[in-house]
């Protein structure tokens, strides 16, 4: 019995290690496009029809003043921490009452007390309004989208 386990042991580690020796490569494709074979990339990079589906909305939104300025709409909380006095608390604030349809809309957020008040009107100049990208605002993203500095 000893050695019958024994043996049973070495062959289920001898099997297992065969995975070391080759590798999978994974493949993604846009919803409803199917590939037979590893040339797809190639396919999928010389396809014709709507090529605004591959492009990356949130690198396009870079170039706008969402990458100069806070945008109040887009902004992930943690980008607050560069304003003092805007952490966490004004920043939770933001973020529940967005979207704004202008900069000066976030003076009239409920619950403001003077010394929050003073603080949005002091940074007016480093906050921007775009449009809300499902991109930057899905899930909870805005709260922790997992980057750290």
């Amino acid at each position: 019995m000893k050695r019958l386990f024994s043996w049973l042991s070495a062959l289920s580690l001898m099997i297992g290690c065969l995975g070391w020796f080759g590798t999978q490569t994974a493949m993604a494709a846009p919803a409803g496009l199917q590939f037979e074979s590893l040339a797809a990339p190639m396919i999928l990079a010389n396809a014709g029809g709507d090529q605004s589906a591959l492009r990356n909305k949130v690198s396009d939104k870079m170039t706008t003043s969402y990458g100069q300025k806070l945008d109040l709409n887009n902004t992930n909380m943690n980008l607050f921490r560069d304003i003092q006095g805007m952490y966490p608390t004004l920043a939770s604030m933001i973020i529940k009452n967005a979207p704004f349809n202008s900069v000066e809309e976030v003076l009239q957020m409920p619950g403001l007390n003077e010394k929050q008040l003073a603080v949005l009107q002091a940074n007016l100049d480093n906050f921007t309004v775009t449009e809300v990208e499902e991109a930057l605002v899905s899930g909870d993203d805005r709260i922790n989208n997992g980057i750290y500095r």
